[in-house]
């Protein structure tokens, strides 16, 4: 992991910065030359540009890149908004009053990836799709390649911790970050979640009338954002009725995987769904149990189909006694998520999470398996 880049001729806000860096425990590069820092430009885990050189590294035109800042002391005049905006900049602050919102900022960088995590959301195309089910057997498998976050979005579904065998590990719930306002660190995000090996999981308390009907927006904004930053895979389970707020997490993801079953009421209630939900981006469809294939399911909906799985075999069972959907590779539903994260994880064409094109892809991927049998539809 390479290091921060501050960019500034400003003695005060310089000697602040160091002051921050060394209190997040990163050593940053310094320069004062806006051509000299080009040089480390592209490969800095973030880039603080100080107000009093940004116009001057503005008007030689660096490339485009995520993980810019601007900062400046004191009350930041007018224009410079629009050199952040020249600058592709995220975002510009004002030392020392957001001197906890910098320190985090630079707290962080130490634990990007080199590039940004890829967000794969999850719903249900018909109701008893095991849309919850999925997203916990993809979060399982993703955690075997790296840190791997699992947010549920459902307030009133049945509780990834609790399919997933984690009702009972300690760490954060959605009640406490809505309670809270402010930047989101990943790394603090990371380190307060439920988490079982490298997954970690954000869900509603267990059960009882002090479960919210709804998310706020303002918290799952903030935990979507920071669990990118801080994990290679994140997994959102939405639900398949959520309003505007889940319309924009859908928005935000790299992926949208809609689960159905193979039968004519779940396909067409899929078909509808994907004909709303089509203008989030491109979605794709993992179709469970026997009865059509892939080919007629793609057809019915309007979507590509890229895994195919019968039902799982001692399902619920693995589900009641807490080992979670997945227990082995060998699994229907390992399988089913492998193939999924082979064609939309971060992976794939070169670490970059794609959206899947429907136009153009011929991607389909059968998951092979034993006959009919009982299957949880989380």
């Amino acid at each position: 992991m390479t290091n921060p880049l501050i960019l500034t001729r400003d003695s005060t806000l310089h000697d602040e910065l160091q002051r921050l860096a060394a209190a997040a425990g990163v050593m940053p590069e310094v320069s004062g030359d806006p051509v000299d820092a080009l040089r480390s430009w592209a490969t800095a885990s973030v880039v603080i540009v100080g107000v009093d050189l940004a116009a001057d590294l503005a008007a030689i035109e660096p490339p485009r890149r995520v993980g810019v800042h601007l900062v400046g002391w004191g009350r930041l005049p007018d224009e410079v908004f629009r050199t952040a905006l020249a600058l592709g900049a995220e975002n510009a602050a004002e030392l020392p009053r957001s001197e906890s919102w910098v320190l985090e900022v630079l707290a962080d960088s130490s634990e990007r990836f080199d590039t940004a995590g890829v967000t794969i959301g999850v719903i249900g195309g018909s109701g008893g799709a095991g849309a919850t089910t999925f997203a916990c057997a993809l979060a399982q498998t993703g955690a075997r390649d790296g840190a791997t976050c699992l947010l549920d979005i459902d307030p009133l579904g049945p509780g990834v911790d609790q399919v997933l065998g984690m009702e009972r590990v300690e760490g954060i719930r959605w009640d406490a970050l809505q309670q809270t306002t402010g930047r989101l660190g990943a790394r603090a995000l990371r380190d307060a979640l439920p988490s079982r090996g490298d997954l970690g999981v954000l869900t509603f308390g267990c059960g009882g009338l002090d479960v919210p009907e709804t998310l706020q927006p303002f918290a799952a904004r903030a935990a979507v954002a920071a669990a990118t930053r801080g994990h290679r895979l994140v997994v959102l389970d939405l639900p398949r009725t959520g309003g505007g707020l889940t319309e924009e997490l859908m928005a935000r993801c790299h992926a949208l995987v809609v689960v159905t079953r193979a039968n004519l009421p779940g396909l067409a209630s899929a078909a509808r769904f994907v004909s709303v939900a089509s203008r989030s981006g491109p979605l794709s469809l993992v179709v469970r149990g026997s009865g059509l294939d892939a080919a007629e399911a793609r057809r019915i909906v309007g979507a590509p189909v890229i895994a195919a799985m019968p039902d799982q075999r001692g399902l619920d069972e693995a589900i009641d006694l807490g080992q979670g959907p997945v227990k082995s590779r060998r699994g229907v539903l390992s399988r089913a998520a492998r193939n999924v994260l082979d064609i939309l994880g971060p992976d794939a064409v070169g670490g970059q999470g794609p959206r899947l094109d429907p136009a153009t892809s011929s991607l389909t991927a059968a998951t092979s398996g034993s006959g009919p049998v009982s299957g949880s539809a989380a």
